[in-house]
């Protein structure tokens, strides 16, 4: 057990990018890093990448997307270990587009990954983080501060998750659950470089952030003592991105 975080943490979206970085840095820690997302595959892999790293990851695949997914999920998590001490959320969902290009069911699906899930994921596992007197990290983006001309649907549902973050953290404090909510901005993952050929960019990670440096801001701030707690953090890179654009 790692004394301050626990002995048991799910991460959501751990199969790449922030969350595999910080399950990651948590199984480093000691933790047993429950992972979760939809590829058996990429779930493996990061799985393997964890216990590298000196921890233990079982994994369980599962869309979020899917109310019966996350029943079951939440079900495997306390078959699994029967304690949960830390609940990250990483997952997320993306789609990019003026008002006229995206479509119908785009808001829909982003609604559904990036504020729905972890609504009901986290309302699922409540009863494990209080027993556990555990913690709630919301990853969220610099886009759930400030919206940009195409990227609305993405912006709308984290500034969403904002405000569920802020409401969850009035409610669990007074049970002894800190609540943080990271907004990461442009960082070297793949959903970072999907935005960036959306912009006609060249696709540079090395000026961006790296998804290991928001896991260590992420477990630094879980690691304050219980006098304290880090609410809102926001990361971003030092290197501007660059204006240069590929021709239509």
């Amino acid at each position: 057990m790692s004394d301050g975080l626990g002995s048991v943490a799910l991460v959501t979206g751990g199969s790449s990018g922030i969350g595999l970085a910080v399950a990651t840095a948590l199984g480093a820690k000691g933790l047993q890093v429950l992972l979760t997302g939809r590829d058996s595959t990429r779930l493996e892999a990061a799985a393997e990448r964890v216990r590298a790293g000196g921890g233990t990851a079982p994994w369980y695949a599962a869309d979020l997307g899917r109310d019966e997914d996350l029943r079951s999920l939440a079900t495997w998590v306390e078959r699994e270990s029967g304690r949960l001490d830390l609940l990250v959320h990483s997952a997320g969902s993306l789609h990019l587009g003026s008002i006229d290009s995206v479509g119908w069911q785009d808001l829909d699906a982003d609604y559904r990954i990036n504020v729905r899930a972890p609504f009901l994921l986290t309302k699922a596992l409540l009863p494990l983080l209080r027993t556990a007197r555990g913690q709630l990290v919301f990853v969220n983006s610099t886009a759930g501060l400030a919206a940009g001309p195409d990227n609305a649907l993405y912006a709308a549902t984290k500034h969403a998750l904002r405000s569920l973050a802020g409401s969850i953290r009035d409610q669990v404090n007074a049970s002894g659950i800190r609540v943080l909510s990271v907004f990461p901005g442009r960082t070297a993952t793949p959903m970072q470089e999907a935005v960036v050929r959306f912009e006609r960019r060249s696709y540079r990670p090395d000026e961006l952030l790296q998804p290991e440096d928001v896991a260590e801001m992420v477990v630094s701030a879980l690691l304050l003592p219980r006098t304290a707690e880090v609410v809102d953090v926001v990361i971003r890179p030092m290197t501007k991105p660059t204006a240069e654009r590929s021709p239509p």
